[in-house]
């Protein structure tokens, strides 16, 4: 192996986009991944069934589809197909009735409308306010903080009134913004479920923007999943990654970021190996790993624990997938055409459930959002059936259950079986039979998710709090918001850094972007010494 410019540790989304942003620039890069395959959070197999595909984690990829930083990587190029099932999401309820978000504008209108007079009409009203300000926004999202150009662009185009109305709505709890917008439930329950898809609940701040957001972007632009499994997004990326000459190296996980005379100069893998680079190192593991094993405090500044022991985790995940003989049978006919089902009684079952987590007890109703991935994608699996899964969240630290179980969070065979039963007992209360079409299953709980995938540090998939505290340039803790770290030329890439979880890439080319500007000031710099 040559000497490389660039080494990236972890071979997860956020790793591959900024090897391939460097890869573009001209650098040979060297991309070092823990575990036997790559695509840390992005990947599928047949292991539930061999005749079904399973996405192991995330699947379901609105941010990826709006993207900048992917849509400029031009992954079609490279196999990467993205499919939609007929409908985005729906939130069936109990009584057969529910919501649905739907690319077509009127249908999503129309079934909020249903719900109360004029909620249809606010729903348009809500994307109309949105167009004006998506580019602008989604820019400034997935930019450095402070994100200046697309701010001030923002600023200029909708004047100072309208610029803090819109930040006025980023901040709203969910239960506050659906009040202020919606008479019904309807719309209410969309916002208020895709803000639970990360950790904010319906009384957090930024919850109804961040539910708004998801909701706008699946408006636009529905919620893909790549053709053939999770799988083929990371297989794109790789490809493209090696067509430009930049080299992939699994099983080899980084034990040390070698630093010298203040610079990180390369890694140290598992085996003993030592790997130079000649202009930077870049980081896609989550914070705590970074500063709390990979860097020695010899080489950080003394502020940096104290305020990794502050660090916030988002809340752990538990995830069932299932091999289903036929589709699922929902009460609410609008579930059975969505990609993405959420199944709660309400928001004030969100309110509950978010409570239960906060106060650190193990769900007695989950909260479940579910994929239908058959629905969306028929590749997944044989005509006539459905390949499913079901995520939920449950406490990091684990003080009592709410339920009668005497959950305790050890996560052994018997917890798994009993907490995977009350996540199936909630769908088939909206889909009488559902118990009955499972061929086979398969249960993660925090620790299994860990286990796959170092990364998801007690089963957080967002590597940190999506809680406001712990965002912008707080993140991933003071004076944070940008990729660079204490040490010079090493990066932090992955999602615990600004603008933070779900797979749009933003980390991984920010941090390889920060990397390059370095670069080319101290090339510029030196040309200026030896004309001087």
């Amino acid at each position: 192996m040559t000497t490389p410019d660039a080494v990236v540790i972890g071979a997860g989304p956020n790793g591959l986009v900024a090897a391939n942003v460097l890869a573009d620039a001209g650098w040979h890069v060297v991309v070092l991944e823990a575990r036997g395959v790559p695509g840390g959070a992005v990947r599928s197999d047949r292991g539930v069934h061999p005749d079904y595909v399973h996405d192991v984690f995330s699947a379901f990829y609105p941010l990826a589809a709006a993207s900048p930083v992917l849509r400029g990587l031009r992954l079609d190029r490279h196999g990467l197909r993205w499919r939609h099932a007929s409908h985005v999401v729906a939130h069936p309820l109990p009584d057969g009735g529910g919501a649905v978000l739907d690319r077509d504008l009127g249908r999503t209108s129309a079934s909020l409308e249903a719900f109360a007079e004029g909620d249809g009409a606010a729903w348009e009203d809500l994307h109309d306010w949105w167009s004006g300000f998506r580019d602008d926004l989604l820019e400034s999202l997935f930019t450095p903080f402070p994100p200046v150009r697309p701010g001030l662009s923002l600023a200029a185009r909708h004047g100072p009134r309208e610029t803090l109305r819109l930040l006025r709505t980023m901040l709203l709890p969910a239960r506050r913004f659906g009040e202020e917008h919606f008479a019904g439930e309807g719309g209410r329950l969309l916002v208020a479920g895709n803000a639970l898809h990360a950790d904010l609940g319906p009384e957090s701040a930024l919850g109804g923007g961040l539910g708004w957001l998801m909701c706008m972007l699946g408006q636009d632009e529905g919620f893909p999943v790549p053709a053939g499994g999770a799988g083929r997004l990371t297989d794109a990326l790789v490809a493209r990654l090696r067509e430009r000459g930049g080299e992939l190296y699994c099983g080899h996980p980084v034990t040390e970021v070698a630093v010298r005379g203040g610079r990180a100069v390369g890694v140290r893998t598992a085996d003993g190996a030592r790997v130079p680079a000649r202009r930077a190192v870049l980081a896609d593991v989550p914070p705590p790993v970074l500063y709390g094993r990979l860097v020695a405090e010899r080489h950080l500044p003394p502020a940096v624990r104290p305020d990794l022991r502050r660090f916030q985790w988002d809340f752990a995940t538990f995830k069932v997938d299932w091999a289903l003989s036929r589709p699922i049978p929902w009460s609410f006919a609008g579930a059975r055409g969505a990609g993405t089902v959420h199944v709660s009684d309400g928001v004030d079952a969100l309110t509950r459930f978010a409570a239960q987590l906060a106060t650190e007890r193990v769900p007695d109703v989950p909260f479940t959002v579910l994929g239908q991935m058959t629905t969306a994608d028929p590749d997944r699996s044989p005509a006539g059936t459905e390949s499913a899964w079901g995520y939920t969240h449950v406490p990091q630290c684990v003080r009592a259950d709410a339920g009668d179980d005497g959950l305790a969070g050890r996560w052994d065979e018997r917890e798994k079986e009993l907490f995977a039963t009350r996540v199936e007992a909630g769908v088939e209360r909206l889909a009488p039979g559902f118990r009955s079409s499972i061929v086979a299953r398969r249960v993660l709980a925090p620790p299994d998710l860990e286990f796959l995938n170092p990364a998801l540090v007690g089963g957080a998939v967002n590597q940190g709090t999506s809680s406001l505290h712990q965002q912008l340039v707080l993140r991933p803790f003071p004076g944070g918001g940008r990729p660079h770290t204490p040490v010079r030329d090493l990066y932090l890439a992955s999602a615990g850094a600004h603008p933070g979880g779900g797979v749009h890439g933003a980390p991984g080319a920010n941090a390889a972007r920060a990397a390059l500007g370095t670069f080319r000031s101290l090339r510029a710099n030196a040309l200026r010494r030896r004309v001087s």
